[in-house]
């Protein structure tokens, strides 16, 4: 099968040629054959690959975005067809995952050592808008293959990336943009900050990413059947137009971007600091601040190239800026081409008379000549300079120049490496250049490390957009300096592998973001100083900020854990640090000059993004496969990879759903359930009927960890995973922290499939209509094979097609002591209709058997048994099971919630040797997480 593959981020994996990748059918004239013109479109249309779904899963955690995108497409012609997805996804994305499931083949992406020269790799140039189509900001991916007649295909890509604070407001732009209407079109977004949301807005679709300032936005109101669901902190926007809304936006298919902006509650001080599972977070964005004053120079590119529109629009937006300076700013204004043209000498007062007169010099400005961006920034820098020097007021204001051009440097200095490195030692590190590169003729490349060498940003506007707006846009990001030479602190015994801690200024609806790694897990508070220096004196702010108890947190991107240090699960501020890690070690590769030293930051790079699987320029896709489908595995790679907060957002929009296809029932109590089960601290007991033998075995886990318990996911589709969260230990006790389950998951993919989330307060079951049960109340609902019990604050009964039965017992405490929590238990009532492949901490004993190979005298044989017993201990024997020898104690335990006391043979350190592989293979990365990397099951799923 042909395989075609393209990143036009550039990422471009091919086989085959481009033209093969973009043909959606075939030819209809052969041999000079004419055929009319109508019997070819009609042609097309019934050839043309059919998408019967598009749809796009994202959750923001803490302003860190998960997004995947799920693609299916038929081919209704009589014979093989090529097939294209193509997505544009944000330029400061880190593609994570790639899967493509064509006809019964599986082909899963890899994230592997960037190779040189592979025939099955994607290869990263990072172009970013090589494509016509593309819009500014994005990056295209490309996948195209050759689908069987009337068969099907899916593409599945995941993608993640952090929201910058700009204007005062997070934007989370999604491209919709299937090219084609579809049957099942939907874009689903769950927002949860910790901090409170402070306003959120869905804006009309756009076609182009080019906002300008974000003044004048059209208020039409978010695109029609979108629906917005929101409390305090959390925030769910659905977006699900039927075809014919979809053909009213466009005919094409190409809706355009669907646009969520937001912000936070903040507080007036050091900022907000979050702490999961021994990574923190840093966001510091300090308000109502007076603005330092700006010392600006406008260099304006006036060669030959620019004549026209873009010199005319250009100039309209400095008019608008001018007008926007305040008075105690200073100014200047250069034009350049093959000639440097200075306004003034000097940079000049902000007065009505000076506005005047610099829009007069602007307006005079003709393009002649060639582009000497050499010769403009030195002339520039020596104004700044000057004036800094004569005036003293250098840790009161800040220097800035704004910088555009539409070309290369074709005048006096043109050698890329010699204009850095004059720019660098002239600015000193006291003058911030901002860029903007119009066109596509543009070095963008020299425009980019000029702005990374010297504190600023870079722009990118393209030829047929409005250079105008784009300008003012990015000034006024920039036009209120607060702060300048900020240095935020961390205890180095408290905090290790920090990100960047030093900025040169912050603008006013910024955000300064910081995460790292901490010491001590255990740690009560961390002492943070931020030094800064802004209009009036020098800032010191100091505070010990407390970050303890650590919450417990799950795993939400989709994708297996990362390989790293091995420390806890893989959380989203984890994440967040690994991301802004990557990017600062890609920064600085850029921007260094020096061979050795970019060697080693390639290197760091590139092990940081195999790690986390991130798609970087170090770092290449290698598709695995193709494999045979099984069962399930195109639901499983359909899921969306960010369900993050999901139950907690159906509790806001749950409030009012009916109950839909679940049909309710009066409550009738019947609960009859085995010794199997793990309840407490957490504690296994695992019941041999054919033997009978009683096992049991303790897994000490930490908070957060969730616990694959039954895995069958590839034959009867039932999968049970658990959830800890830990409280401290009783006194005088052995153990330094207690664990429980306070969430039990169940998915169930057969006949169709349905999730459950269990805690001690509620039941969430969504089986294509969301119901959330309270559990303070007895009720049962079933559906499709599936019932679901709720005994009143006892317990939770889930049966699954009459033959498999789960018991969720539920603990509360009316007055709990510090070491209790409110958590579950589970028990395995009926176990027939698992398979014998099941797998995970308990299914993996349900179709075993057991026996003792040094079988010990019993407890009504030995009189001294029962002294070994109250004084804790047990007579020892040998345990044979699963061709493992196993040596075990005789114990006793309580069950059913204390009701009843068992004799069981207890397998110590963790089961070590009782339980097939290690501790670490039984951790799941997120809550409905099906993969296993023992016995059958391979899939991961959300």
């Amino acid at each position: 099968m042909l395989l075609l593959l393209g990143l036009c981020l550039g990422l471009s994996l091919c086989v085959g040629s481009q033209e093969e990748a973009q043909s959606w059918g075939h030819s209809t004239e052969q041999d000079g054959l004419r055929v009319p013109r109508q019997v070819r479109l009609l042609q097309r249309l019934k050839t043309k690959p059919l998408m019967t779904e598009f749809s796009v899963k994202s959750t923001i955690i803490s302003r860190y975005a998960f997004t995947t995108v799920s693609c299916r497409m038929l081919n209704r012609a009589s014979e093989d067809q090529d097939i294209e997805f193509q997505m544009q996804i944000p330029a400061a994305a880190f593609i994570t995952n790639f899967t493509m499931l064509i006809g019964d083949k599986v082909y899963q992406g890899e994230i592997t050592e960037r190779a040189k020269k592979s025939g099955d790799r994607v290869k990263e140039k990072r172009n970013k808008t090589t494509e016509e189509n593309g819009e500014k900001g994005t990056e295209i991916f490309r996948a195209s293959a050759v689908i069987p007649s009337k068969d099907k295909a899916a593409f599945f890509l995941s993608y993640e990336e952090l929201l910058q604070r700009r204007l005062g407001k997070y934007q989370h732009s999604i491209s919709v943009r299937p090219q084609q209407l579809s049957g099942r079109l939907s874009v689903d977004v769950n927002i949860l900050e910790s901090a409170g949301i402070a306003s959120l807005e869905v804006l009309p679709l756009h076609n182009s990413r080019q906002r300008g300032s974000g003044r004048g936005e059209d208020d039409s109101g978010p695109p029609p059947s979108t629906v917005i669901n929101q409390n305090e902190t959390f925030a769910n926007i659905i977006f699900k137009p039927s075809v014919v809304q979809q053909a009213k936006i466009a005919q094409n298919g190409v809706l355009g971007d669907f646009i969520i902006r937001y912000d936070v509650n903040r507080e007036q001080s050091i900022g907000d600091i979050q702490v999961l599972n021994g990574y923190f977070v840093h966001y510091f964005a300090p308000k109502d601040l007076p603005p330092l004053p700006k010392n600006v120079v406008f260099v304006l590119d006036s060669s030959a190239s620019m004549v026209g529109t873009k010199l005319r629009q250009t100039k309209d937006a400095l008019f608008t800026i001018l007008h926007d300076l305040r008075p105690q700013d200073r100014f200047s204004i250069i034009g350049f081409s093959n000639r440097i043209k200075v306004w003034k000498d000097h940079l000049i007062s902000v007065t009505p008379d000076s506005i005047r007169d610099g829009k007069v010099y602007i307006h005079h400005m003709s393009p002649t000549g060639g582009t000497d961006i050499n010769g403009a920034l030195q002339r520039a820098i020596r104004l700044l300079n000057k004036y800094v020097a004569h005036n003293d007021i250098g840790d009161r204001s800040v220097s800035l120049i704004i910088f555009l051009t539409d070309g290369k440097p074709t005048v006096g200095e043109t050698h890329t490496l010699k204009i850095l490195n004059n720019t660098r030692e002239a600015a000193r590190g006291q003058v911030c250049i901002f860029t903007i590169g119009i066109g596509n003729d543009v070095d963008f490349r020299l425009l980019e490390k000029l702005s990374l060498e010297n504190c600023g940003l870079t722009r990118r506007v393209h030829e047929e957009e409005d250079a105008g707006s784009q300008l003012i846009g990015f000034y006024d990001e920039i036009r209120t300096p607060l702060l300048s030479d900020i240095r935020i602190d961390y205890p180095p015994s408290s905090v290790v592998q920090a990100t960047k801690t030093l900025f040169p200024n912050y603008f006013n609806g910024s955000e300064i973001i910081i995460a790292g790694k901490l010491v001590d897990r255990k740690l009560d508070h961390l002492h943070v100083e931020v030094t800064a220096s802004n209009s009036k004196k020098f800032v010191i702010l100091k505070t010990d900020v407390p970050v303890g108890p650590q919450k417990a947190g799950k795993d939400v991107t989709g994708s297996p854990r990362p390989e790293g240090d091995g420390e806890g699960d893989s959380n989203h501020i984890e994440r967040l640090w690994s991301y802004l890690t990557t990017k600062e070690l890609l920064s600085s590769w850029l921007q260094s000059d020096d061979e050795p030293e970019k060697e080693r930051l390639r290197q760091q790079a590139q092990d940081l993004a195999l790690s986390y699987r991130f798609l970087t320029p170090f770092t290449s896709m290698k598709l695995r496969g193709p494999v045979p489908r099984k069962d399930g595995l195109e639901e499983a790679h359909g899921m969306s990879a960010a369900m993050g907060p999901e139950p907690v957002v159906q509790s806001v929009r749950g409030a009012g759903t009916q109950p839909g296809p679940f049909l309710e029932k009066p409550y009738q109590p019947r609960i009859k359930i085995s010794k199997t089960s793990v309840d407490g601290d957490p504690h296994f007991v695992v019941d041999f009927p054919l033997s009978k033998l009683t096992v049991c075995f303790n897994i000490d886990g930490q908070p957060g960890d969730i616990l694959r318990l039954v895995s069958d996911h590839m034959d009867s589709g039932v999968t049970v995973n658990g959830e800890l969260i830990g409280a401290p230990a009783p006194p005088n006790g052995h153990k330094k922290q207690r664990t429980y389950f306070r969430t039990i998951t169940i998915l169930v993919n057969k006949p169709e499939r349905s999730y459950l989330e269990i805690t001690p307060s509620r039941v969430i079951l969504d089986g294509g209509d969301r119901l959330v049960l309270p559990c303070n109340q007895s009720v049962v609902v079933g559906s499709r094979g599936l019932e679901v019990s709720v005994s009143a604050n006892a317990n939770v009964t889930v049966t699954i097609q009459g033959s498999i039965a789960f018991v969720i017992l539920i603990h509360l405490y009316k007055k709990p002591a510090p070491f209790q929590r409110h958590h579950l238990g589970f028990y395995i009532a009926n176990s027939e209709g698992l398979s014998s492949n099941c797998h995970g901490l308990l299914g993996q004993f349900l179709n075993q058997d057991a026996r003792l190979t040094e079988d010990p005298a019993g407890p009504s044989q030995s009189p001294t048994h029962l002294l070994l017993l109250q004084a804790g201990e047990g007579p020892e024997a040998v345990l044979k099971v699963k061709g493992h020898q196993v040596p075990v104690v005789w114990k006793q335990r309580k069950i059913y919630n204390g009701e009843e006391q068992i004799d069981c043979w207890f397998a110590r350190n963790n089961a070590a040797k009782l339980i097939d592989g290690e501790y670490k293979d039984y951790l799941a990365s997120h809550p409905f997480d099906t993969g296993m990397t023992l016995g059958r099951g391979t899939s991961r799923e959300l």
